[in-house]
C-alpha cells in the first residue's frame, strides 16, 4: 500500500506542478507505456578500480538487434558487438552471459579476442562484500514509464582477481568496485554523471554517485536528479522525488540541494582529455556517441546545515556530461 501511496502522491504533485488535468497524465502514460513495448536497450557496468588503475565493463543488448561490450581503460576504450543469440540474461538482468564471458554481481569472467581489432582481454574478478541501496534508486519514479530507467546494485565491494589487456596484467585484489544499469529506450538529451568510490586519505568505506539529466515527460521536460552518498554504512540520498534541487551543474560543478543537505562537486577536467568514446542508445539502437572521463580529479563536499560531513578528493572519479 505504501508504495501505491507514494505513487499517488508523486501523480498528483505532477498534475499541480505541471498544470495538467489528471486524464492528460493518464493518456500520456498509456501511450507511453506503447511505446516501452517497442526498441529499448539494457545495459551493465561494472567498475573496477586500484591504485591509478581503473577498467570499467559494459555488458548489454540493443533492440534484440545485437549485444554489446564495451571496456574502458585509463588510456582507451574498446566496444565489441555480438549476435542476439549469444545474449542471456538471469535474474532480473542482474547476471548478463555474452558469449564465453560472464558478469553478475559474484564477480566477472571476461573472454574476449579479437583478431580485427588486434585486441585481447581476459580475466577473472571475484566480487564480495556488495553494498545494495536500501531501496530503488528510482524511488517512485519506477512505476512511471521513463525514457532511460536507472538502477545500482552495489554501491561499494570488494575485488579479488586480475585482468589482462594485450599481454598487460592488471592486478585488482583488495581494489574497490562498483555495479549499475540502465535500460530503456534513450539516454537523455543532455545530462551529468559522475561516480568515485576511492578517496585520498579517507579511511572511510564511501562512494558518491549523482547524475542530473533533461527528462521528457507528459511533452514537457525537466530537471531531474539522483544522487547517492554513502559513508561508513550511511545512505544518505538526494532526490527529485524527495525535493532535491540542482543548483548548478556544468562541465566543472554540480551542487545539489535537499533539505539542509548539499552536496557540491568541483570536477577538474583537462581540456586536452575529452575522455574516451563509448555507444550509447537512441530509440534502443546503440548509434549515439558520448564521452566518458574513467578516472579525473573532484573534490567532493557533504553537508548537512553547518556540519560538514564528508569533504575529500579523488584523481580516480568517472564523469560524463553531455550538454
Amino acid at each position: 500500500m505504501l508504495k501505491y501511496g507514494c505513487l499517488y502522491c508523486l501523480y498528483g504533485n505532477l498534475c499541480i506542478n505541471l498544470n495538467f488535468y489528471p486524464h492528460t497524465i493518464f493518456i500520456y502514460l498509456c501511450i507511453e507505456r506503447g511505446k516501452t513495448l517497442k526498441k529499448t536497450f539494457d545495459g551493465m557496468y561494472y567498475k573496477h578500480q586500484k591504485g591509478i588503475r581503473t577498467v570499467a565493463i559494459i555488458a548489454g543488448i540493443s533492440a534484440g538487434c545485437h549485444a554489446f561490450i564495451q571496456v574502458i581503460t585509463n588510456s582507451n576504450s574498446y566496444d565489441f558487438n555480438y549476435p542476439p543469440s549469444v545474449y542471456e540474461s538471469y535474474n532480473s538482468g542482474e547476471t548478463v552471459r555474452i558469449g564465453d564471458s560472464v558478469f553478475s554481481k559474484d564477480g566477472v569472467k571476461i573472454r574476449i579476442v579479437s583478431q580485427e581489432k588486434s585486441l585481447s582481454i581476459c580475466g577473472d574478478i571475484i566480487y564480495s562484500g556488495i553494498t545494495p541501496l536500501r531501496y530503488d534508486i528510482m524511488g517512485p519514479f519506477k512505476y512511471l514509464p521513463m525514457q532511460c530507467r536507472h538502477r545500482v546494485s552495489s554501491l561499494y565491494h570488494r575485488l579479488d582477481g586480475s585482468l589482462t589487456v594485450n599481454g598487460e596484467n592488471i592486478d585488482f585484489t583488495g581494489g574497490t568496485g562498483y555495479i549499475e544499469g540502465d535500460s530503456g529506450t534513450s539516454f537523455p538529451k543532455s545530462y551529468m554523471w559522475i561516480q568515485c568510490g576511492d578517496f585520498i586519505d579517507c579511511q572511510d568505506k564511501a562512494c558518491i554517485m549523482a547524475s542530473a539529466a533533461d527528462i521528457p515527460f507528459a511533452g514537457l521536460h525537466f530537471c531531474g536528479c539522483i544522487c547517492v552518498v554513502y559513508i561508513n554504512g550511511t545512505e544518505y540520498r538526494l532526490a527529485t522525488y524527495l525535493g532535491a534541487k540542482v543548483i548548478l551543474c556544468d562541465e566543472n560543478h554540480i551542487i545539489i540541494k535537499q533539505g539542509k543537505l548539499r552536496l557540491e562537486i568541483e570536477i577538474n577536467t583537462d581540456d586536452a582529455d575529452t575522455g574516451h568514446k563509448l555507444a550509447a542508445p537512441e530509440k534502443g539502437e546503440m548509434v549515439r556517441e558520448i564521452y566518458e572521463r574513467i578516472a579525473c580529479g573532484a573534490r567532493f563536499k557533504f553537508t548537512r546545515g553547518g556540519e560538514v560531513l564528508f569533504d575529500k578528493r579523488s584523481e580516480t572519479t568517472s564523469f560524463e556530461y553531455l550538454n
